[in-house]
Parts: structure tokens; C-alpha cells; sequence
């Protein structure tokens, strides 16, 4: 990662600083300051919306100063409810240390290891007693909690709130607490458990953490924030070619965003880029294959990010088939019955589930011989032939 200067640490891919000019003293103190970024193992596969606020933990690990990653070990059993419209599914210890460290391979990709701390939750939750938890919830009121945008809509719908989920923001900020940190980093959408962080911490005679509130990066349909769930995301741990069309399928007004974001671009090289696309001399194309090549070298190299270009230019644009195709033999006999289409595909790894395959055939993204599939065929009806999903997805059929 490029040494970036000091505006753009603080105004690149950044929306706001609480307090910002109480950050800007401690940067200038030259002492070195704790860093803390939480983990849902709830959520382990880290996208490229997560890496807008990673990118900026390695962005100040590079001036000196240190990364602590709580593990929620203890959360991750409630479960965020930020932005939910229902109570999650409480996971179980053995699911929450697996989900991690598939989390932690990623983490690194962006963030140094060598300057990272890892902590969990169970150091300090492990040992709470009862007397601690009412301690802590004496310091908040109900009136607080349910301002939260989130929660005072469910409240109003008459939506269960559990009360482990008004805990939540509480056991978050006393992280802040437990590990003295002096930063903390969020998505827009977690500023109230951020700033009842800062509040914690006065009560308990520290000094406030400074508070980075991250923008919400859009997915691949350019509305919604990305997310695994909504099936907009980009995962950083996808095979490159994947990783490169689906950058290829962003619309045109999510171009500077990825540049500003996700890159090192140069700031000044970026407002030109802005520019040009304002008056129409670039080519949205062009600057979509080189932070598509950019991304897929970040998170894998550049002779992936290069071979990825060019099957994109093959295959999307060029429509040739590729010559390394997965082959797949289709069920016959007593092996075919209850198997559909649907269930191929998911087998396949073609989609994350046979109900992503179901959706995917009924908005009519599969087709066989380039001839489209519009029902969820029985294995036994269906030929020899070259099975395409979406734009970049091939099996062959035999």
C-alpha cells in the first residue's frame, strides 16, 4: 500500500471524524495510538465494503500506530443489530472460533499482521458477573438505546426487541474500555455504538476515543449498501475473474467512489479522471477495467489481475467460450430423481445456494448453448451442452 499524505488519511474514504480536531492533536503528539476495529465472526467473509475502513486502519499502521481486533466472540452470540429488521439467530462457540479464523486470513490481505493486535471479548466478558452487567447498564437509560434509528423503528412497528440486543451497544463500547483505545472505526450505520464508546469512557475517567465514521460503500446494483446478504458484495477472497466482472458490472456513477475508496490512486489523478467522465471524454469501460485490474492484484497479483482482463475480454466481450471449462456429469436413472437444474448449479459452485440458482433461472441468467432456461428442469430432461450463469459462470454438461 502507497504512504498516503495527511489530507487524504483524513478526507479519502473517510465521512467523518468525531472529534476530528482532537484526532488531528494526537496525530501531531507522535505518540503512538491504539486502533480498534471490531469483528462480527457472525459475518466471517470480509467484502470490499469492509475493506473502505480496513484500508484505513493499514493507512495509519503505516504512521505508526497500532491495530487492536476485538474478536466478538461474546457479540457475535447476540449478534449486530444494526440496520436489522428482526432479532438474529443467537451462533454457537464452535461456529464463532471457525467463522474467525476465515475472517483473520482475510483481515491480513489488508491490514499488517505484524502491527495488530488480536484480542477477544471472552478476555474481559469471560469473568463479568451479574453485579458487573447491572454496573454497567446503570450507566445508559432505555430512552438512550432505543433513539437508535433501528431500534426505535421496530419499536414503533410493534418488531420484537430482544434484550440481549439492547446490550449490544453497550458490551461494544465497553470493548473501548477494556482495551484503551484511542480510535475507533465504523460504518456510518454503527456511529451510535461508536459514540456510546466515547461516552463509556468518560464515565469511566479516560480520555473519549476519536470516532472514524466510514462511508457505506454501494454494491454491484449501485442502491444498496453492499452486503453478502443482499448478493451486491465483492468478496476480497473470490477468484480473481470473479472479482473482475463483477467490478465490470458496477454502474458508471460508482467509478469514482471505487477509485477513491479501494485504490492509491493519486488524489489529483482521480479529480482529472472526475473530470474527464463529467465532459465525456473517458471511457467508462477503460476506468472500470483498470480498478477491476487494480482490486483483483490487491487481493490476489498482477498476473491474475491481468489474466482476469483478459478473460473478461474473451469471454464478456469477445463471447468466446472458454477452453478450461468444470465439467459436470448430469444424473441419470434412479441418481436423477429429485434433481433439478437448480441443484446442479448450486454443486457446481455456480451460486451460494439452490435457491440463488432458482432466482437466477427465473431472471433468466442461465442458459444452455446460449439458449435461455426460464424453468428449473428435471436433471433427467436435460442434454449435453455448455451451461452458462450469469455473464462470467461456465459447466459443462455431460
Amino acid at each position: 500500500m502507497t504512504l498516503l499524505g495527511r489530507e487524504d488519511v483524513l478526507r479519502r474514504g473517510v465521512e467523518e471524524i468525531i472529534v476530528e480536531r482532537e484526532f488531528i492533536e494526537r496525530l501531531d503528539s507522535g505518540n503512538p495510538m491504539r486502533l480498534k476495529m471490531g469483528f462480527d465472526p457472525s459475518a466471517p467473509d470480509i467484502h470490499l465494503g469492509h475493506a473502505v475502513g480496513l484500508r484505513k486502519l493499514r493507512q495509519l499502521q503505516e504512521l505508526g500506530h497500532k491495530v487492536v481486533l476485538i474478536v466478538g466472540d461474546w457479540t457475535a452470540q447476540i449478534g449486530d443489530p444494526s440496520g436489522r429488521s428482526q432479532t438474529r439467530t443467537m451462533l454457537g462457540a464452535d461456529e464463532v472460533n471457525a467463522n474467525a479464523q476465515t475472517y483473520l486470513d482475510q483481515f491480513f490481505k489488508i491490514v499488517d499482521r505484524d502491527r495488530t493486535e488480536i484480542r477477544l471479548q471472552s478476555e474481559w466478558f469471560g469473568p463479568f458477573s451479574l453485579t458487573n452487567v447491572i454496573e454497567l447498564t446503570r450507566k445508559f437509560t432505555v430512552a438512550q438505546i432505543l433513539a437508535r434509528d433501528d431500534f426505535a423503528k421496530r419499536f414503533k412497528e410493534s418488531q420484537p426487541i430482544a434484550i440481549t440486543e439492547l446490550l449490544y451497544p453497550l458490551l461494544q463500547a465497553y470493548d473501548s474500555v477494556a482495551i484503551k483505545s484511542d480510535v475507533e472505526f465504523g460504518g456510518s450505520d454503527q456511529r451510535f455504538n461508536l459514540l456510546v464508546g466515547r461516552e463509556l469512557q468518560q464515565s469511566e475517567g479516560m480520555p473519549p476515543q476519536q470516532c472514524f465514521i466510514m462511508p457505506l460503500l454501494p454494491g454491484t446494483d449501485g442502491i444498496q449498501k453492499m452486503s453478502k446478504s443482499l448478493d451486491n458484495y465483492i468478496g476480497i477472497d473470490e477468484p480473481p475473474n470473479e472479482i473482475y466482472g463483477k467490478v465490470m458490472s458496477i454502474p458508471d456513477t460508482l467509478i469514482i467512489p471505487y477509485y477513491e475508496w479501494l485504490t492509491d490512486v493519486p488524489s489529483l489523478e482521480i479529480v482529472e479522471i472526475k473530470s474527464a467522465l463529467s465532459n465525456g471524454s473517458a471511457n467508462p469501460m477503460e476506468l472500470k477495467k483498470r480498478v477491476a485490474g487494480i482490486l483483483v492484484a490487491d487481493y490476489h497479483d498482477p498476473e491474475s489481475a491481468a489474466l482476469a482482463r483478459s478473460f473478461f475480454e474473451r469471454t464478456v466481450q469477445g463471447h468466446e467460450i472458454p477452453d478450461d471449462i468444470q465439467s459436470h456429469s448430469i444424473p441419470r436413472g434412479p441418481d436423477a430423481i429429485g434433481v433439478r437444474l437448480s441443484h446442479i448449479i448450486f454443486d457446481a459452485g455456480l451460486a451460494t445456494s439452490a435457491g440463488e440458482a432458482r432466482r437466477l433461472i427465473d431472471q433468466g441468467a442461465v442458459r444452455i448453448d446460449e439458449e435461455p432456461v426460464r424453468l428449473n428442469l428435471e436433471a433427467s430432461t436435460l442434454q449435453t451442452g455448455i451451461l452458462r450463469v450469469g455473464r462470467r459462470r461456465y459447466l459443462r454438461l455431460v
